[in-house]
């Protein structure tokens, strides 16, 4: 049986800003594919190439170079076809302030030809009570979750979110994220970028980070973070203390009293600490040991980039201002 075709497939995917005097490629041969049904998150530094991946896949935008397909569409020459597919939460949606919610959200029904109620919309949401409120008096989060309840309404099959949970507190963003659950577990296929670590480890089923236009790594959590040493910490008493076995595996620091390992064989270091603390009846003050985290690995990447930012060639990326009409 032949395998269903990926809901986003990106090859070669190129986007360049500038003169030829002074070109800026934000995105640089960028290869990604995104299965049905799977929630997948973009993440990256700023100016890592995250906005202009999205609107470059959303179909806002021509590539310089390469190809992309949407639901096997080219998302910016078949446009018309593809959008009645699609979902597309931006980071700013910029709606007329003196609409109404209900009203918004009505508005974009109206384009759809097959809407979900708007009162079902705005429940999802968590505006029900805030339906007859115009959008000007609307504070930042709840603006966030308007913009959220115009892209469901088209009932996508694809939905695209730029940075969705940003300006909510945490009982919104906790319900933001059981709702892209539940639209995941029905067939949805989500794209999202994020900078909330948190946001990508509970929510991706796989993830990707960008670096300078680039997919550096991606897979699942516990794929990216693989390669990433864990860490054991822990203080020494004050009183002399016998020297700290070898542990040929591990990088050792210290700090004073308080001593680093990291180790890529966590359960085999940590055995042999304790084995030495037990037989040297040393006791291992505030002793903790933990796995590699996403935000270390995140960090790490983060860190590569410091050299070439120092040296000034990759600026940051040009911001692109998208009104509601253009989604």
């Amino acid at each position: 049986m032949t395998p269903p075709t990926p809901a986003v497939q990106a090859s070669g995917l190129r986007r360049s800003y500038g003169t030829p005097a002074r070109p800026f490629e934000a995105v640089r041969g960028l290869d990604l594919s995104v299965q049905r049904g799977e929630l997948f998150a973009l993440l990256g530094t700023n100016g890592a190439g995250k906005t202009s991946t999205m609107e470059l896949i959303e179909g806002l935008a021509r590539p310089t170079g390469g190809t992309v397909r949407v639901l096997g569409h080219d998302p910016h020459r078949e446009r018309a076809v593809l959008r009645p597919r699609i979902g597309i939460m931006l980071q700013e949606g910029g709606f007329p302030g003196d609409l109404t919610v209900a009203e918004t959200v009505r508005g974009w029904a109206g384009t759809s030809s097959r809407p979900r109620p708007a009162a079902e919309v705005i429940e999802l949401v968590g505006l029900t009570d805030r339906a007859a409120v115009r959008v000007k008096q609307l504070s930042g989060g709840e603006k966030r979750r308007l913009d959220l309840a115009v892209a469901l309404v088209g009932r996508p099959e694809v939905l695209f979110l730029d940075e969705p949970t940003t300006g909510l507190d945490p009982q919104a963003r906790a319900a933001v994220w059981q709702l892209v659950r539940e639209l995941r577990a029905a067939g949805t296929t989500v794209l999202l970028t994020t900078h909330y670590l948190e946001e990508a480890e509970e929510l991706a089923d796989r993830l990707a980070i960008l670096h300078h236009g680039r997919v550096v790594t991606q897979g699942t959590v516990a794929e990216v973070i693989a390669d990433r040493p864990a860490r054991i910490g822990f203080e020494l008493p004050e009183q002399p203390a016998p020297p700290l076995l070898a542990l040929p595996q591990a990088e050792v620091g210290f700090q004073g009293r308080q001593v680093t390992i990291r180790t890529r064989d966590l359960q085999g270091t940590l055995t042999e600490l304790l084995l030495w603390a037990e037989h040297q009846g040393v006791r291992l003050t505030g002793l903790d040991a933990r796995s590699a985290s996403l935000e270390e690995a995140f960090l790490a990447i983060a860190a590569e980039a410091q050299p070439d930012r120092a040296a000034g060639e990759h600026p940051t990326e040009p911001a692109t201002t998208l009104t509601g009409a253009g989604r």
